[in-house]
């Protein structure tokens, strides 16, 4: 080709991931995003007090540190992290099956973890040890891109799917005779918004569970933007150019480049493209089905959260959802579009591990509840009941409190459709065919248009791992040229 030039329609991780990686390889890169500042899902703003900063969306960061792209962009080398000895905890009560009303905690040492399970620790730790020995076949098999391709280590391949199948069906009680062991599986499943027990959440716990005991599950210091300006950097460093407050409707605008990026959902490349895409695609755009919803709950502290369990607090990420049957019991109602009276929370405290982040007397604390799409309910009540339901008194240091509910996130973000921060359902099938079945999803039937968000695999999660896939796609086959070093440090000879 006699130009090199390619245009990224939206910024989030994906969208830059993708764009660094096409500057690298010496195409020249625009990005066009519609709102005032890059990051999609990796802002950070003050949204409930002045000088107070919380994360837009995603605030804990486990596959930012572990998977593909970001280790070939040496993220950890360009920004710091904060990797705490705990991953994440699950209070329990005496409902729950725990009477003095201690946590289970996964520590990222799995036998740690297992030496506080009672006699499901063993378990616990047969469920994760063969996964963690052959930790790159697993993250290789989650991650690697189409779900038609050949994994590269079949026996992790094989081991993961096992157990996705077992905590993914009926048999997920078969394994575990205590409450805390599959609380904190379920824990983690429940970030992938649906019903439990069904595959694709078990898919998402599984893998997020094995990071948890591996990389662990680190905190971005001064927020998850810091990933964001990282990534941006490097484009710019590298000749790319970012144009923010342009937003673009129609494919027309950007005929001077020889490729374009869609870091959009499905639905949004097909509003854009129609006229560029065979008629029979954007039917298949079109049917791909956006889930349910989240409601976010950021409050500020005078002073940390009076956990019952004082260990709660060595670990970034919360999960208040009870014991497993009560977790699945409220993501059964969301998926039967009510909003559960007792919610499973998410919630994120990086205050203690990022003390510099804030002013010394705020605490922010991040949180999220799952609801039905375009829900415009208020939950914040029920979410603070949940809080202090685990840590009694903390309705006495909330200082500030601001919501987001699921028809603001739509809002906010054209991409979030209903509130469904993953551009899309995580269904089984749409995990096999995100947006369509193919080999290679992130390139659609139009010559040098490509789809990069999390509409393609590996799915939802700031990885910017579609963005590259993308990226590399379209260098082969649009450009002629070889996948380019990322990293800070010079390409090895």
């Amino acid at each position: 080709m006699s130009s090199t030039s390619a245009a990224v329609v939206g910024a989030g991780p994906n969208g830059l991931a993708a764009a660094v990686t096409l500057a690298r390889a010496g195409v020249t890169v625009t990005v066009f995003e519609a709102a005032e500042t890059i990051g999609g899902g990796t802002r950070t703003f003050e949204i409930v007090e002045p000088g107070v900063l919380h994360d837009m969306c995603s605030a804990i960061h486990p596959t930012a540190v572990a998977t593909g792209f970001f280790k070939a962009f040496e993220l950890e080398k360009r920004m710091e992290f904060v990797t705490p000895q705990a991953s994440y905890a699950n209070p329990l009560d005496a409902s729950g099956g725990s009477p003095d009303n201690r946590a289970a905690i996964a520590y990222r040492d799995l036998s740690q973890t297992a030496d506080e399970l009672g006699r499901d620790g063993k378990r616990y730790s047969d469920f994760y040890a063969p996964l963690l020995r052959r930790l790159d076949g697993a993250i290789d098999f989650a991650f690697g891109g189409s779900m038609l391709r050949l994994p590269h280590d079949l026996l992790a391949a094989a081991m993961t799917g096992l157990r996705t199948f077992e905590q993914g069906t009926p048999l997920w009680n078969q394994r575990f005779t205590e409450t805390a062991a599959p609380a904190l599986i379920s824990g983690v499943a429940a970030h992938s918004i649906g019903k439990m027990p069904n595959l694709a959440t078990s898919a998402v716990g599984v893998m997020l569970g094995v990071l948890g005991h591996a990389s662990g599950w680190p905190v971005p210091v001064g927020g998850s933007r810091s990933i964001t300006d990282a990534l941006a950097a490097d484009l710019i460093a590298h000749g790319g150019t970012i144009r923010t407050n342009h937003a673009v409707s129609d494919i027309g605008e950007l005929d001077g480049f020889d490729t374009v990026f869609f870091d959009t959902s499905a639905r949004g490349l097909a509003t854009i493209a129609e006229r560029r895409l065979p008629a029979r695609y954007v039917r298949a755009l079109k049917r791909f089905k956006f889930g349910d919803a989240a409601t976010k709950v950021d409050l500020v502290l005078d002073g940390p959260i009076p956990w019952a369990d004082e260990r709660v607090a060595l670990a970034p990420t919360v999960h208040l959802g009870g014991s497993r049957a009560e977790a699945a019991r409220a993501e059964l109602a969301v998926s039967r579009g009510q909003h559960p009276d007792r919610p499973y929370v998410l919630l994120a405290q990086p205050t203690a591990f990022d003390p510099r982040r804030n002013p010394a007397n705020a605490n922010a604390v991040w949180s999220y509840t799952h609801v039905p799409a375009h829900s415009d309910v208020d939950m914040s009540e029920r979410v603070i009941a949940q809080i202090e339901r685990y840590a009694p008194g903390v309705r006495d240091r909330i200082r500030s409190v601001h919501v987001t509910t699921a028809a603001d996130l739509a809002g906010y973000n054209r991409n979030y459709v209903g509130g469904d921060f993953s551009a899309g359902a995580v269904s089984l099938k749409q995990l096999l065919a995100r947006p369509t079945l193919s080999a290679a999803p992130w390139k659609t039937p139009a010559k040098g248009v490509y789809l990069c968000s999390s509409a393609t695999p590996p799915g939802p999660g700031v990885h910017g791992l579609s963005g590259w896939y993308a990226a590399l796609r379209s260098l082969r086959d649009d450009y002629g040229l070889p996948a380019p070093h990322l990293g800070v440090s010079a390409p090895r000879p």
